[in-house]
């Protein structure tokens, strides 16, 4: 997956609690129980980061995770009615993520996990359908891995050397 690297220190950014799990691990004294907390940040403006946070205590998991889903932060490519620049299959895992790009008044039509990324990335107007696992972190970083490999017109133009308008989409 490509990340570039945006500076999350210049973001407003918000945070979502997508899932808090309890894990255990089994020792010789007996069980030892921990936190893991997959977190979504996001600046309603074009940058969505995950991460996953692990600790003894919930708010200790879930400040980790916001750090590493600052660290992680994607930049991604919106059109002029808040929606994407065109269809796309992201996938993570078994996971897979259908990200179709709608009109002006859809809304977002996503899953839970599916719909906190979009709405975090500053997305209005989307479909999405998860294929696959139901897996909720592979959803996520599924539907990251989708909205960060998408491009816009222009760049696409300029990779072949035509014009934005010899395009139809």
């Amino acid at each position: 997956m490509k990340r570039a690297m945006i500076d999350a220190n210049q973001l407003e950014l918000t945070e979502k609690v997508v899932t808090i799990k309890r894990v255990s691990k089994t020792v010789k004294g007996g069980r030892n129980m921990r936190f893991t907390a997959l977190v979504v940040v996001g600046d309603n403006n074009g940058h969505v980061g995950v991460g996953l946070g692990k600790a003894t205590e919930i708010p200790e998991a879930i400040r980790k995770g916001k750090e590493d889903a600052a660290k992680n932060i994607v930049s991604v490519a919106l059109d002029e009615n808040a929606s994407i620049s065109h269809d796309y299959l992201g996938e993570y895992g078994s996971a897979q993520v259908l990200l179709k790009k709608s009109p002006d008044g859809t809304g977002i039509i996503a899953g839970g996990p599916a719909r906190m990324v979009c709405e975090l990335a500053g997305i209005k107007n989307i479909r999405t359908k998860s294929l696959g696992s139901n897996n909720k972190q592979n959803v996520v970083l599924a539907t990251l891995s989708g909205l960060s490999q998408l491009k816009v017109p222009e760049e696409v133009a300029a990779r072949r050397g035509k014009d934005v308008a010899d395009f139809k989409y």
